[in-house]
């Protein structure tokens, strides 16, 4: 089959990718000029590459052109203030031409690679707060202080998806937790690996979820190809405190632990520091605003549906984080 891959040179783009090709997919990808490769370096060579932005209708027709299924995973993923308009721009208008273009092309399915983050937040002063709150497919967006504008643009950005589906468009969204996975550990979900072997000594309160990319990909390949369509699946393996994964981090890399718990009300002072520092040095903030609220939260995503409709089983913590730091290792 031609399966193009919008985002595929990022973090879980490229894990499709690998995935697709690994079964004999043929595997075009649009990506913008200058873009890095090097996710995919090991088999750039059998990637029709195709130079283009989802936001230029043109080029993303010419890169549909003929293909059989699409996987959208271009976004803006972003905490900082200055980037929100971008963001909403390429979330939202981006995805909208995505679900236009295969409208409009016969494309015969879509899967969106979106966010446990557009299922949204309830508002912890409605539901209370000091315990873990449980969220799943099911959850209905509501406006809420623990939203970011992330997770307002990804939400918006289901709805393009949604009316796609209404207008005839056969598609599905997966919904990851936190990404871990090998790649550049100066972008994305990957740069905690490096914070904690640079031996940094902090931690936050809150929990965090988790799921391996390949686990990603593999669930986008099952549903790609399933006759399951119009559904939305979260993708997380499970949950644990930041110092739990920076203590496994740590030790998988021989590395000495963060021990500095930082309260809410320290985070509250650093995440206005670093925007102090931001706005001085025009460089973005280690923390933001939104980062900081995040941090500190104890949610919990189910992943009970997607194991149902695919039989999908999630790698161990253990597993992954073993993996990755055996990559990054050998790259230092």
């Amino acid at each position: 089959m031609n399966i193009l891959i919008t985002g595929a040179t990022g973090l879980v783009g490229s894990a499709v990718a690998r995935r697709l090709i690994q079964e004999g997919h043929t595997v075009r990808a649009l990506h913008r000029a200058g873009s890095d490769r090097s996710l995919l370096r090991e088999v750039e060579d059998r990637v029709q590459w195709v130079e283009g932005d989802i936001l230029d209708i043109y080029s993303l027709e010419q890169a549909i052109q003929d293909t059989d299924y699409v996987v959208h995973a271009a976004a803006v993923v972003s905490f900082v203030p200055r980037d929100q308009d971008a963001m909403y721009k390429v979330n939202v208008e981006g995805t909208a031409n995505v679900v236009n273009t295969c409208l409009k092309l016969g494309v015969r399915k879509l899967c969106q690679i979106s966010s446990v983050a557009a299922l949204g937040r309830p508002d912890l002063r409605k539901v209370g707060g000091g315990h873990d709150i449980v969220i799943t497919e099911d959850q209905r967006w509501e406006e809420s202080p623990t939203n970011t504008h992330y997770a307002k643009t990804k939400y918006l950005s289901e709805l393009e998806v949604w009316r796609g589906v209404a207008e005839g468009l056969k598609a599905v969204i997966v919904n990851p937790s936190l990404v871990l996975g090998e790649g550049d550990w100066d972008r994305s979900s990957t740069r905690l690996f490096r914070y904690v072997y640079e031996e940094k000594p902090f931690y936050t309160e809150g929990l965090m979820n988790y799921v391996d990319v390949l686990d990603v990909a593999e669930a986008v390949y099952r549903l790609l190809f399933s006759d399951i369509t119009a559904e939305r699946f979260v993708l997380s393996a499970g949950s644990m405190t930041y110092q739990e994964l920076f203590n496994k981090v740590a030790t998988a890399f021989g590395k000495k632990k963060p021990t500095i718990r930082v309260s809410s009300a320290m985070t509250a002072i650093i995440w206005r520091f670093e925007a102090l520092r931001s706005w001085l040095t025009g460089s973005n903030p280690l923390i933001t605003k939104e980062s900081a609220k995040s941090a500190t939260h104890r949610f919990k995503y189910n992943s009970q549906k997607v194991q149902n409709a695919i039989g999908l089983t999630f790698r161990t913590s253990d597993e992954t984080i073993r993996r990755v730091c055996e990559s990054f290792s050998k790259g230092i």
